[in-house]
């Protein structure tokens, strides 16, 4: 898929689905937006929350000066609508900020998706003061584990590929030192995972939707809700692991 495409795809996506990202990491046990959220609190100056989607981020970091940035309007409607504010719209490459604007930014699964790339990581250190803080919230790979891959083998062998997908998928468990490339010094790299509960049909419909799935089919994905759904019992769930990386530029 080209950039083009993949912009377009990105903006009907969250046009329709707005804050279902949150929805779904809102119902796993502990909170990763207060997990990526821990290396902020002592923060002074302002934070900029890039690509924030509906901000979930704010609320994990009360009484900061903390400014939200994302190109979707129904996203940034979403986040005013929680009381998430203030927020502009704009894009990951091109922020509406001057030069060292930020004592830290974050960006809470976001690297993996925004584009392009190397262009919103210079941007991301533009806007940071000498020796800023990053924090970015990733996707990281399954892992060996057999404890609830069943379900997502079942899911993903119905959509018809092996794995999620994303644009940037360098951005996940290589992170570190993409960052390192672009002119960061890495604090801390840690991979934790959180754990989504497949109780009933609609928590399955609901990480079905919540995927970025350009190019597949209506009835893929109606194959893939349903296999997961019928896999759905009380008590069931499965692992969503997620890297944190922290950074200073």
């Amino acid at each position: 898929m080209s950039g083009a495409d993949w912009q377009s795809y990105l903006r009907t996506f969250h046009g329709q689905k707005p804050g279902v990202t949150e929805q779904v990491l809102s119902k796993v046990e502990g909170s990763p937006y207060a997990w990526l959220a821990e290396p902020l609190h002592d923060t002074a100056g302002w934070i900029v929350d890039v690509a924030c989607g509906s901000a979930p981020t704010r609320d994990h970091l009360p009484g900061h000066r903390w400014v939200g940035a994302d190109l979707s309007s129904s996203e940034l409607t979403a986040a005013l609508a929680a009381g998430r504010e203030p927020v502009v719209q704009a894009r990951a490459d091109a922020l509406p900020f001057v030069d060292g604007a930020a004592d830290a930014v974050c960006a809470a699964m976001a690297l993996q998706v925004v584009t392009p790339l190397p262009d919103v990581l210079a941007e991301i250190g533009r806007v940071l003061v000498p020796s800023g803080v990053l924090a970015a919230l990733v996707p990281s790979r399954l892992g060996a584990s057999p404890q609830g891959l069943l379900g997502w083998t079942r899911m993903l062998g119905a959509l018809g590929f092996a794995s999620p997908r994303w644009p940037n998928p360098h951005a996940c468990d290589r992170l570190a030192g993409l960052l390192s490339r672009h002119g960061f010094q890495i604090v801390a790299t840690e991979r934790r995972t959180f754990w989504f509960p497949v109780n009933t049909g609609d928590s399955a419909a609901l990480l079905v939707d919540s995927l970025y799935l350009p190019g597949i089919s209506a009835d893929r994905l109606a194959s893939a809700k349903q296999k997961l759904g019928s896999w759905a019992r009380p008590g069931r769930r499965l692992p969503l692991p997620l890297r944190r990386v922290i950074a200073r530029h």
